[in-house]
């Protein structure tokens, strides 16, 4: 593997390691794109700076499941050759062995963070993981097409279902034949796992796997949230949306063909930009659409990235300090306002600087609150094949293959087969 080896200057200072006399060297893994690996290197080069420390930047894969790979290589070796590791939200289960516990460094500053993904990143009591950034499912809408068929934004996905339906024949009938009412992430994929999950956990169905480990899939409510979504293919739904990621539900969106989207809040900054066709027709649903039934609440799947430390560094107390300093509030805001990602501190979205710069954050607030992580953490290094499942019969269900009954009872033997065993 390669790395680049740079010595980062800067101005900043955050915790114990910022008195050492002799700094160390440590090496980082940061970037879900190339515009993340620089301003990690940006931020890094504020504290390495201050506590005279050196730091190498790790290159990696671009793919996650690529880049999950090459960490499980490097801790099986016990390799002391990355030190500071950005993860995915769904990593901290399958890493829980090779991660340092950060409570002794923390002094309970992750209370100031969402309890969702405090929690998600907490495992036997270790906190493996400080939230880096944040995301969770959101629903876009035209909101100039509603107010020209004096619609409003809908509570429920039966409300979207009929102005979906009602907007979309309406623009035909106006001359767009490629109008589509609802748009969203129905590949085979791991996309497919957090709208399914959306679904299912809106009709009040859970979510796959509770915390204790138990299988709760196989429920009337599940199979009842499938079904509904299999009622979209072809209807206010293209039939090409099975095989639609994010980019290309955002792509039939941004062209103006579509009433509804939901995607990550990444979109806002792209459907929004100069060269969008939709730029300040898009509003942002405050919450998810709720299901029906005593238990339907208005879910959104939990996304986002994490900074930790590896169990085999040989500096945990600088390492720990610099995953401090870039999680820490001032960063977040820093970073929010110049690259418009998420902060996973609550108090954030209140600031005036940051909601000038992202309007719809105070909307996007209420669908964090309420965001649902996947059953990553209960389910550790055997997460990946239980996501496999879940999406592959949620495809099977919106194919037509299968009825939601049917689906959520296949999907409850495979789960336990997963498991082989009364606990994970």
């Amino acid at each position: 593997m390669k790395m680049q080896k740079m010595v980062w200057m800067g101005a900043l200072a955050f915790g114990a390691a910022s008195a050492q006399a002799a700094g160390v060297t440590l090496t980082m893994s940061c970037g879900a794109s190339e515009q993340d690996a620089q301003y990690c290197k940006k931020i890094a080069t504020e504290w390495g700076a201050k506590t005279g420390n050196t730091l190498e930047m790790l290159t990696l894969p671009q793919s996650s499941s690529d880049i999950l790979g090459l960490f499980r290589q490097m801790f099986a070796a016990k390799s002391d050759k990355l030190d500071v590791v950005q993860i995915d939200v769904v990593w901290p289960g399958i890493l829980k062995d090779q991660l340092l516990d950060l409570k002794p460094y923390t002094n309970g500053i992750e209370k100031n963070h969402f309890p969702a993904m405090v929690a998600n990143n907490t495992v036997n009591g270790k906190l493996l993981a400080m939230p880096w950034l944040t995301d969770a499912g959101v629903m876009f809408y035209r909101k100039d097409l509603l107010a020209k068929y004096g619609e409003k934004p809908p509570t429920t996905w039966a409300e979207l279902t009929a102005t979906a339906k009602r907007v979309m024949d309406g623009e035909r009938k106006a001359g767009n034949a490629a109008m589509q009412g609802f748009v969203f992430q129905a590949r085979a994929y791991e996309g497919l796992t957090c709208t399914g999950l959306e679904w299912v956990a809106s009709y009040g169905g859970g979510t796959i796997i509770d915390a204790n480990g138990k299988t709760t899939i196989n429920n009337p409510q599940a199979a009842k949230a499938l079904d509904m979504a299999a009622g979209w293919i072809g209807t206010i739904a293209p039939t090409g949306v099975l095989n639609y990621a994010e980019e290309e539900a955002r792509g039939v969106f941004q062209n103006g063909n579509a009433v509804f989207m939901r995607n990550w809040p990444y979109a806002w900054a792209l459907v929004n930009g100069a060269d969008s066709g939709i730029k300040g027709k898009v509003g942002v649903m405050v919450g998810m659409p709720k299901g029906d039934g005593p238990q339907s609440t208005g879910a959104a799947a939990l996304g986002g990235w994490q900074m930790a430390v590896s169990k085999y560094t040989k500096h945990p107390k600088e390492a720990a300090d610099l995953v401090l300093y870039m999680t820490s509030q001032a960063v977040q805001k820093e970073r929010s306002i110049s690259l418009a990602s998420n902060p996973t501190i609550p108090a954030l979205y209140q600031d005036k600087d940051i909601l000038a710069a992202n309007p719809f954050y105070g909307d996007l607030f209420e669908t964090l609150k309420v965001a649902i992580p996947r059953p990553a953490t209960v389910t550790g290094v055997k997460y990946n094949e239980v996501s496999a499942a879940f999406w592959n019969a949620t495809h099977e269900v919106l194919s037509g293959k299968a009825t939601g009954a049917d689906s959520v009872k296949k999907l409850e033997a495979k789960i336990d087969g997963i498991r082989r065993g009364p606990s994970w």
